[in-house]
């Protein structure tokens, strides 16, 4: 069966990735219904997790938190899961009963941490959070000042560690870091913050004028040879990239020029659209890289996979800078305007219009879990729902290979 799998980033106080949910989005051949059994969503997690992707390819070594429902729970623990990273998440419908609470201490007692979801501080859970370890408070169940009255409640417990859930925007998170909580997850992240109007500096419009020049009809190795190697962290990365796992080159890449010779003008193309992303982004979690490229990586596959003659380059684009905004905290409007690309990237980016536009509407959606639009938007690139779920898991390994 296959089936959509997604994962949602969690961020500890200092925006540092904590580890992923693992997210069960439905059989791809039953329209995605609204009610899932959660039964069948924590047996088919599991079942992918453990046999068909792995542990390390959904969680790339950081913790994994697993919904697990009644059934699951009184099965004992998972001896199948390696209880260092990974997280038994109870959900929200389990009664704590005395059968409930003797399985948790067993979990406990084989050395599993467990976490507690959708808190809404309704007290007939209570006697569950004297043996979990996080508490996971519904932020859109209940009003930021309801959850800051209500903390007082977790005093009269042993210490918890608090994760704030479906966080959406900065200042959600920050009142919620003001709080005390200890943990955050949701896609504020990936949302540009625009306090006040901000100025590019005259590195980060240098970077994006090399993204510029590796666009242009006129593609010129020379130039941009030039250009990387006026630049030292530039000129680092590019032998760090040439040289990593997904190469496997046989010697290394020791000159620049070289390795601008290897990749070839599309190659050389992506290598810049992907170290300048990093650069853009310096300031901000590495996870708004990292889903930048996985974004980029997932819109090529899809572009080679559909029927329409897409672009692989400008597909690739269209994902990398879908989150350049959050990147440099400036309006994507305002972007467009420093930025010189083709027509169809800017109305993609821009506007949510033209022929790129369903590649990046299909992945957020994808992301977020509306999955009746991502299969809307699947129709009209001409790829079906079992290749997005394959080409997602081979996006993120992708982009794991580039960080080896």
């Amino acid at each position: 069966m296959d089936i959509y799998l997604a994962r949602q980033p969690i961020f500890n106080r200092k925006k540092q990735l904590y580890g992923y949910e693992i997210l069960y989005r439905g059989d791809v051949n039953n329209y995605f219904p609204p009610k899932i059994d959660g039964e069948v969503a924590t047996s088919t997690v599991l079942a992918h997790a453990l046999f068909n992707i792995g542990l390390e390819g959904l969680t790339s070594g950081k913790k994994a938190l697993i919904n697990f429902t009644e059934k699951h729970l009184l099965a004992g623990p998972p001896s199948q899961l390696p209880k260092e990273s990974c997280i038994v998440e109870i959900l929200e419908d389990v009664a704590p009963t005395s059968a409930i609470l003797d399985a948790c201490k067993e979990l406990k007692g084989a050395g599993y941490s467990l976490a507690l979801d959708d808190y809404i501080f309704d007290k007939k859970h209570d006697p569950l959070l004297d043996v979990v370890d996080i508490v996971k408070v519904d932020c859109q169940a209940l009003s930021l000042g309801e959850i800051h009255d209500n903390l007082k409640h977790f005093s009269a417990h042993r210490p918890l560690e608090l994760l704030a859930e479906k966080i959406e925007t900065h200042q959600e998170f920050a009142q919620c870091h003001d709080m005390g909580f200890d943990y955050f997850q949701g896609f504020f992240f990936s949302k540009p913050e625009i306090i006040k109007k901000q100025k590019l500096d005259i590195s980060k419009v240098t970077l994006l004028g090399l993204i510029a020049e590796v666009n242009r009809t006129d593609f010129s190795f020379s130039r941009v040879d030039k250009m990387i190697t006026a630049d030292v962290a530039l000129s680092y990365k590019l032998l760090r990239y040439i040289n990593s796992a997904y190469y496997s080159l046989v010697s290394k890449v020791k000159s620049i020029r070289h390795a601008l010779s290897y990749l070839g003008e599309s190659g050389t193309r992506q290598f810049v659209c992907l170290a300048v992303a990093s650069e853009l982004a310096v300031q901000k979690t590495s996870e708004l890289t990292k889903l930048s490229i996985i974004r980029a990586q997932l819109c090529k596959l899809l572009a080679q996979k559909g029927g329409g003659g897409y672009d692989e380059s400008q597909a690739f684009l269209v994902g990398l800078f879908s989150m350049l905004d959050a990147m440099l905290d400036i309006s994507m409007q305002e972007l467009m305007t420093k930025i010189p690309l083709a027509k169809d990237l800017t109305h993609a980016l821009n506007e949510k219009k033209g022929p790129l536009a369903p590649f990046l509407l299909a992945i957020e959606a994808y992301e977020q879990g509306n999955i009746n639009i991502c299969e809307q938007q699947l129709i009209l690139i001409g790829v079906t729902p079992e290749e997005m779920v394959s080409s997602y898991f081979e996006a993120l390994r992708w982009a794991d290979l580039l960080n080896d």
